[in-house]
């Protein structure tokens, strides 16, 4: 529809504004044209009776009558020498309806008086008075019809409402024309940049080159030219990296294989009489067991497509003591069991993903028990959950050594966030995209002697 485009809408609003204008106009322009059509009828009646003074009196009836259609009244009253004469006279067809002093008339009762002649229904009769021109007198007073005047209103009125069409339709034309020019043409040469440019974004040559005379149109294309540089500089990049990640994971694979068999292989090694080969497997075995591990953690970070969170309103506290359970089967085995503790209300309701959840929270209480069984001593982790107004906190609190500073530097890096030796770090990383999914945040509160602290934040549902 045309009067939903910018052009159309624009046009509309120019003749809405334009016949609004008019319209302002209208109003003042037909109350001074009701005063000038009395004053025309004060001065020709007081002609008429100037020429029946200079005559004596010595007319005919006859010409008198003509004197007063000609002037338009019905009687003409002269005031000179402080005498009120009734110079000319003729029946009246009426009573006076009203009586109208045109000597000090405020512009507000003209611009009412005339609007009121205008819309009159009955032909009624007025009193005017009015001073002589030329001084020619003290005073004047004439009796007219409002039913001539009325009509000769409306014909003015129709001139100018026919003259403000005109105007509007030619203001709107030119006005359409010139945003066509300078506002639409630019905007529709920008969208069509846009919709070439999505087709093949990889394609330097589509990139808008900024054009526009209007200072914001100019603005608006250098900031698209701008952005799509970035976006095509970014899907090179992508791609480039996409062709790596490919080359890594052939090689990660290839050499998993070939890591296999030498694991094989020391394996029989181990069983060596050689007190100096015997001692030696192990340490071989367990490099091999790091490479291998390295391997299938780049081929399962390379393959990973996490699907968006299954959101369902489930208890966090049974969660958490199901992921504690299993940790603490685990630290049974140790040399020094690791105390787990659970500050988590019965009544906390969460909406997520559970498996989700779950898989962040068991990757920072495994990664926290590891460390705390790395130093041989003993040691507790708290996992916590508090719910305020605008989300719910989790927080995973342990008394390890802390994180390395290397592990802090890149904790949130693929392959370079480790915090155990020979780790990769891509768990944190997993973890970190997981809860980024549910539009919330994983991070360090703090780390050190006393201990590392990991605050995990889910907004409740917008």
């Amino acid at each position: 529809m045309f009067f939903r485009t910018l052009s159309g809408r624009f046009l509309l609003l120019t003749l809405v504004f334009v016949l609004l204008a008019e319209v302002m106009i209208l109003v003042p322009s037909i109350a001074r044209f009701r005063e000038e059509y009395i004053l025309t009828r004060l001065e020709r009646a007081q002609i008429a009776s100037l020429a029946l003074l200079a005559s004596d009196g010595a007319i005919t009836d006859k010409l008198a009558e003509e004197l007063l259609a000609t002037a338009g009244v019905f009687n003409v009253v002269l005031r000179r020498d402080e005498i009120r004469e009734l110079v000319l006279s003729s029946p009246v067809p009426g009573p006076v309806a009203g009586v109208f002093d045109l000597r000090a008339t405020p512009l507000i009762d003209l611009l009412r008086d005339g609007l009121a002649a205008m819309f009159a229904v009955d032909n009624t009769v007025i009193r005017v008075i009015g001073d002589p021109v030329q001084e020619a007198g003290l005073l004047l007073e004439v009796t007219m019809a409002t039913g001539p005047m009325r009509d000769a209103l409306w014909q003015y009125a129709r001139r100018i409402l026919w003259l403000s069409l005109v105007i509007s339709l030619a203001t709107a034309l030119l006005l359409f024309l010139s945003v066509q020019r300078l506002i639409v043409t630019p905007i529709r040469r920008v969208i069509a940049s846009m919709a070439a440019y999505a087709k093949a974004p990889e394609d330097a040559r589509r990139i808008i080159a900024p054009s526009a005379h209007v200072t914001e149109l100019r603005e608006a294309e250098e900031a698209l030219h701008n952005m799509q540089e970035d976006l095509t500089q970014a899907l090179r990049q992508k791609e480039r990296l996409a062709q790596l990640g490919g080359a890594v994971a052939r090689i990660s694979h290839d050499l998993r294989n070939i890591l296999a068999t030498a694991t094989l292989v020391a394996d029989r090694i181990e069983s060596s009489s050689d007190p100096a080969v015997t001692r030696a497997a192990p340490k071989l075995l367990n490099s091999l067991n790091r490479a291998v591990n390295l391997c299938e953690s780049t081929l399962a970070f390379g393959r990973a497509e996490e699907p968006p969170p299954r959101l369902s309103q489930f208890a966090l506290r049974p969660l958490v003591e199901e992921l504690v359970e299993t940790e603490q089967e685990t630290s049974a085995q140790a040399a020094n069991p690791v105390e787990f503790l659970v500050d988590v209300p019965p009544t906390l309701m969460l909406r997520a993903d559970p498996e989700q959840v779950f898989r962040v929270l068991s990757n920072l209480v495994r990664n926290a028990r590891q460390a705390i069984e790395a130093t041989g001593q003993p040691g507790s982790i708290e996992v916590s959950a508090q719910d305020l107004d605008t989300g719910t906190a989790i927080r995973v609190i342990d008394t390890g050594p802390g994180l390395p500073k290397r592990a802090r530097e890149n904790l949130f890096a693929a392959f370079q966030g480790g915090a155990r030796k020979g780790g990769t770090g891509l768990g944190l990383v997993i973890a970190a995209e997981l809860v980024r999914g549910h539009g919330g945040q994983l991070e360090l509160v703090r780390t050190g002697e006393q201990g590392t602290e990991f605050r995990i934040w889910l907004p409740h549902e917008g």
